[in-house]
């Protein structure tokens, strides 16, 4: 599984540096980069807000999930 994040295209929505944008949010222009490149495990609701505030969108617009090739979503009994 994997959780793509689409922060480039709703930067370019808006017409937004990864400067601009990391300091209306209130993170480092380096966390920025961690997030767009795939590198975080985790970001906190307080950030998601942040991020979404500051881009007037929904999570959705900027996490998606695509499963790994081969998964079979039928046989995972994990809740």
């Amino acid at each position: 599984m994997a959780i793509i994040v689409d922060l480039d295209v709703q930067l370019a929505r808006h017409s937004l540096s990864v400067g601009e944008f990391a300091a209306a949010v209130g993170i480092t222009p380096a966390n920025i980069a961690v997030l767009k490149n795939g590198r975080a495990k985790a970001v906190r609701f307080t950030t998601l807000d942040a991020i979404c505030r500051t881009l007037d969108c929904q999570p959705g617009d900027v996490l998606r999930w695509v499963p790994d090739s081969g998964e079979d979503d039928e046989d995972d009994d994990r809740a």
